[in-house]
């Protein structure tokens, strides 16, 4: 009950990348750069480990950014000629590759981090990647003309290396959709069915995650202009809890989301934001279980699961630990006022505690 998760990004340390940046200049190159993305990728995973994450990730440790870091793994764009381009909706500018021509994955997009990844945990691993609508929104195109072709394209894009994730042992593949929280009408009318195509086929875990963005400074100022009540999630969640996506991801503490929009997603798994990521103090495991709390009068508990509000790539490394530890001691808290307790089935003496994935012990 209320297993504890993460949106995906962390902060890369300031050897392997620029601290504290969203689009980050790396640190080395070549080899040098391949071994420096390999050690970040275990710091974090013993990091989230000793904070009591039960979900954990890569933390996109091998991505200067959660777009383009599957983009530079696709043929038919132009990274040389980048272009200035509003971006959701102009809400900010960024020099974003061009689509010159038809699409194909040039080979595996994430197989080294999650095999490592998958090497040297044996908790439950999530892999996240951009939406089909977000990578739309995030790119100029010259060869398509047409939005909703582009993005069903890179749908199929995603799916071929969601299948392949699968097949590395991931258990949760995220798409990451803040798109869906800007064009509201359009997630109806096809990114919901782009999203589905990206999954179809998976057997593990579906998850994605909707936010108002990462806490940095375009945001907050758009996030200061939406009111007093925030009701992007109300035009959405119906769709959503039509779809075949198991998860959704959102954002709550410290939002002007009406909590009461989260009953729209009866029948998902919903991750609630309990971790601020706009802000640097860092929230008690009271304040943690307070929300949860707040979130239990409409999702079951056995579909709630305790998540930051949103990636973390921007923020400083200690902080950063010290909101995963507040996310993990603040579940547990959870756990103890408001859980269940339940009786396990008992197991033969001597029969190892074991994953679906055959001969690999997961430890409690």
């Amino acid at each position: 009950m209320f297993e504890t998760t993460i949106a995906g990004s962390l902060p890369k340390p300031f050897w392997l990348a620029e601290p504290n940046k969203l689009w980050p200049t790396w640190q080395a190159s070549g080899e040098d750069l391949a071994r420096a993305k390999r050690d970040a990728t275990l710091l974090w995973l013993k990091e989230q480990e000793d904070a009591g994450i039960d979900i954990v990730s890569d933390g996109e440790m091998s991505r200067q950014h959660f777009v383009h870091g599957f983009l530079e793994a696709v043929e038919g764009i132009d990274f040389e000629h980048k272009v200035k381009m509003g971006i959701r909706d102009n809400r900010y500018e960024a020099m974003v590759p061009v689509v010159v021509g038809p699409i194909k994955l040039k080979g595996r997009v994430h197989q080294i981090e999650a095999r490592v990844a998958r090497a040297h945990t044996g908790r439950k691993l999530k892999i996240t990647m951009p939406g089909p609508m977000t990578i739309v929104d995030t790119i100029a195109d010259r060869f398509y003309s047409d939005k909703v072709k582009l993005a069903l394209a890179f749908a199929d894009l995603l799916n071929q290396e969601a299948r392949a994730l699968e097949k590395d042992g991931v258990d949760t593949i995220q798409f990451d959709e803040p798109a869906f929280n800007v064009y509201m009408d359009d997630v109806v009318k096809w990114g919901v069915t782009a999203l589905e195509r990206a999954a179809r086929g998976l057997k593990c875990t579906t998850a994605v995650h909707i936010c108002y963005g990462y806490g940095i400074k375009a945001n907050i100022d758009w996030k200061e202009s939406l009111g007093e009540e925030w009701r992007q999630y109300e035009k959405i969640f119906p769709a959503l809890a039509k779809s075949k996506i198991k998860q959704v991801s959102l954002e709550c503490i410290h939002s002007h989301v009406p909590p009461q929009l989260m009953a729209l997603l009866k029948g998902k798994d919903v991750l609630v934001g309990v971790i601020d990521v706009a802000s640097d103090k860092v929230e008690t495991p009271a304040e943690v279980a307070a929300t949860i709390r707040r979130a239990l009068k409409y999702v079951p508990k056995n579909r709630l699961f305790p998540c930051t509000n949103c990636g973390m790539a921007p923020m400083q490394r200690e902080i950063a630990i010290a909101k995963l530890k507040a996310l993990g001691a603040g579940a547990a808290l959870a756990r103890k006022k408001y859980g269940k307790a339940t009786t396990s089935k008992k197991r033969k003496p001597g029969k190892p505690r074991t994953s679906r994935r055959a001969g690999r012990s997961r430890p409690r």
